[in-house]
Parts: structure tokens; C-alpha cells; sequence
């Protein structure tokens, strides 16, 4: 990309958020604790999960769910039953940008998205890795959970091949330090671009939206600079090959990544997008279209296809769980020290309802209660609130929050 392209990308707002992708290396030269950090990652099924499959139908007794009664990090979990973000009554699918920010009506021409609860998180937790996040997805639509401090989303990786070598992969540091100088003379021109909008006395607004997106970027020039010759963790290429079902051979991938990152300290912060993808899908005993089967309307033909999809995920998502458990850090597990967030921004996709949220929260060393079901519709920002304040961010309220419910303590 020649510099006049480049410059007119970074003027349009375009190229920042993948500029912050391609450079999300945040570091300190300073040595790091010895204390086990905290870890996050939140997962995001677009599509849901059949509710009466996912909740128990005995209140406390995860064994009477269809979907978690094999989960076998039980102890670890708590399951939540009716949190809602309020404004999404006709959001439908676009509920999904919301999932981590609770910005309401993202459906309307005009919405403005805020910023996700992951960048707040990465950008207190994930100053010590070569990765401040991870945002991964099922496919490249271009934008999934994690949105940055102006609304914009933060393009997620799809292909498990190349984040692996993201990751652990040699790299070319003569092509690398080309990238910062040509890096180096684009915030050159913006500095110049700046100054001239100054000059011509240009909104102020404007200008201080300009100065933001210099900042931020001069941070992640540094940070790329120190971890240039860092040598990257070696581990072994776990990934699977399966290609018989390619949906839930990518599911396993993405979940395997994530516990990699996690396990070299590659990142702190990992949001994973399942987004829905058009046309029919393979998992061991259905095929079908996903979005298709969770219309499904009643249709108990279409429902035993889509509860084998969903049973697929919960599987790998179990696996990923106990695995985390069986690694152990710090005087306890892995898992201990990472907060894994499963939900979605549907309480029923058959009819585009966003209440009622399926939502587990494993890990992370607090005090689970297994099954949890509020009186009454529950803002979903009460629990991101609490999040937000157990990773020690000085902040007050978060989207929707009324209060820090203390539901982790």
C-alpha cells in the first residue's frame, strides 16, 4: 500500500482499527509478576442455545439440563438465568454487536456502538503480552464481539492456520521493521495533517478525535518496536485436520488457540465470535443450515438437527473447560485464573427474542454458584460492571449497569 492510499485510509477512519489489529503488541519494559495474571474470554453464540435444552429444569441441579449436565468443571460455573439488554425489542441479529458493549438498538441507521468490554479489560490486563487481545470468529464478515473506543469493530481472525503462526509462527523481521518505518511515516503525515487543521482553525472535536487516533497509534509503534525481537513461545501444532465436519473441527480449533494463547501468555483478553454462516453445516450426526434449524418453529425435524449442532459446541466448549482445568498455574488451574464468559445475544432465535440470555460464567477463581435465576429481567451490564471493576478499572457504570451486583463474590 503506497503512502497517498494509506493516508487517505487513516483520514477515512479506516485503517485504524486494522492498524490496531495488525500492531495490538502492548508491552512495558519492566519484569513481570510472578503472581498468576487474571485471563478473560468471552464467547458469543449469535445464534443461542434451545432454551429448554440449556436451562435446568430443577432449579440448582445442572443435571437436569440437557446441555451441561456433562459439563465436569460444574463446581467452577455458575449459570445465570434472566439477563436481558434492555433496547434490543427489534434488533434481531444485530443484537450481536451489542453483546459487550450494551449500546442499545444497534438495528437503527444511525447507531454508534461504544466501547466492548474486552478492549476496557486488555486495556488494563493486557499491557505484558505480545497480544493486548485476541478477537477470533467462526468466519471473516469483518467485525464480531470486540468494538474500540470510538464504536469501531476490531476486525476478528477466522483462519486457525494463521493464527497459529500469529502466534508461534517465524516471522520475517526484515518485512516487520519495513512495516514500522512505512508505520513511522504515515504518523509523520498525520502529525503534518494535524498541525494544518490547526492551523486552519478546524473543529475542535475534530481535532481531538485526531490527536486520540495519534496517541493510540504512537503507543502501538512502541509497543511493535519492543517486542520485534522478543522470540515468540514454541509449542506444538495441535490444531486438528478433520475435514469430514469442517464447522466443528473449527470450533475445536478456535477453542485450542485460545487455551495456546492463554497457556504462553500470548494474551489476556480473547473474545470468540460463533457467528452464524450461510448454508449447510456438518457436525457428527446433522447437517443443515444453522440459521435455518434455529428457526425452527416447533419443527421437531429441524429442532433434532439444531439441539445436535448445539450439543456439538457445548462438547468442544466442555473439553476446552476441563483442559483449562488440567493446567496447572499458580497454586490452582489455569481455569482458576481465567474468566470464561459463554452466552449470546439471543434468548430465543426462532422468534429474534434478546431475553432471558443464556449466560455461564466459568473460572476465574470466584465463588460459583452453580445456577443462578434473578426475580426479575436483570441488566446483563450489572455483571459486566462487576467485571470491569474485579480487573481494577476505576469506572462507575458500564452501558446499561445499575449497580455491581456482587454476583461473583
Amino acid at each position: 500500500m503506497n503512502e497517498i492510499t494509506r493516508r487517505r485510509l487513516f483520514k477515512a477512519g479506516a485503517a485504524l482499527p486494522l492498524a490496531l489489529h495488525a500492531l495490538h503488541c502492548r508491552a512495558e519494559d519492566k519484569p513481570k509478576s510472578k503472581q498468576a495474571p487474571r485471563r478473560f474470554m468471552f464467547i458469543c453464540n449469535s445464534l443461542g442455545f434451545y432454551r429448554p435444552n440449556f436451562l435446568p429444569k430443577t432449579r440448582g441441579d445442572l443435571s437436569t439440563s440437557r446441555y451441561l449436565k456433562d459439563l465436569s468443571t460444574q463446581e467452577k460455573l455458575t449459570v445465570f438465568e434472566n439477563f436481558f439488554h434492555p433496547g434490543m425489542e427489534t434488533s434481531n441479529h444485530d443484537s450481536e454487536k451489542s453483546f459487550l458493549t450494551g449500546a442499545p438498538k444497534p438495528e437503527a441507521p444511525n447507531f454508534a456502538n461504544s466501547i466492548s468490554l474486552d478492549q476496557l479489560i486488555a486495556s488494563k490486563v493486557g499491557r505484558e503480552t505480545r497480544f493486548s487481545s485476541l478477537p477470533l470468529s467462526i468466519y471473516d464478515r469483518g467485525w464480531g464481539c470486540s468494538w474500540n473506543d470510538r464504536g469501531v469493530a476490531i476486525p476478528p481472525m477466522s483462519d486457525p492456520s494463521q493464527i497459529f503462526d500469529m502466534l508461534f509462527g517465524a516471522e520475517d523481521l526484515s518485512v516487520k521493521r519495513n512495516q514500522i518505518r512505512e508505520d513511522q511515516e504515515v504518523l509523520r503525515c498525520l502529525h503534518r495533517d494535524l498541525q494544518q487543521l490547526k492551523d486552519a482553525g478546524g473543529d475542535g472535536a475534530k481535532i481531538a478525535s485526531y490527536e486520540n487516533v495519534i496517541v493510540e497509534f504512537e503507543k502501538q509503534l512502541s509497543h511493535q518496536e519492543f517486542w520485534l525481537n522478543a522470540k515468540k513461545p514454541e509449542v506444538d501444532n495441535t490444531l486438528s485436520n478433520d475435514v469430514e465436519f469442517e464447522f466443528s473441527t473449527k470450533v475445536k480449533n478456535l477453542l485450542e488457540l485460545a487455551k495456546l494463547a492463554f497457556q504462553t501468555d500470548s494474551t489476556r483478553v480473547i473474545t470468540f465470535s460463533m457467528d452464524w454462516i450461510y448454508g449447510a453445516i456438518r457436525v457428527p450426526g446433522a447437517t443443515g443450515g444453522w440459521h435455518t434449524l434455529s428457526h425452527h418453529g416447533g419443527n421437531q425435524e429441524k429442532l433434532a438437527k439444531l439441539c445436535q449442532i448445539e450439543s456439538n459446541i457445548m462438547l468442544h466448549l466442555n473439553d476446552f473447560l476441563s483442559e483449562l482445568d488440567s493446567i496447572e498455574e499458580g497454586g490452582g488451574s489455569l481455569l482458576d485464573n481465567t474468566t470464561v464468559v459463554i452466552g449470546s445475544n439471543f434468548g430465543d432465535s426462532s422468534n429474534h427474542t434478546c431475553n432471558n440470555l443464556p449466560l455461564i460464567v466459568a473460572g476465574g477463581g470466584f465463588r460459583h454458584q452453580q445456577h443462578v435465576i434473578f426475580p426479575k429481567p436483570t441488566h446483563l451490564c450489572n455483571l459486566w460492571l462487576e467485571l470491569l471493576l474485579r480487573s481494577n478499572l476505576d469506572i462507575d457504570s458500564f452501558g446499561s449497569s445499575e449497580a455491581n451486583m456482587g454476583l461473583l463474590s
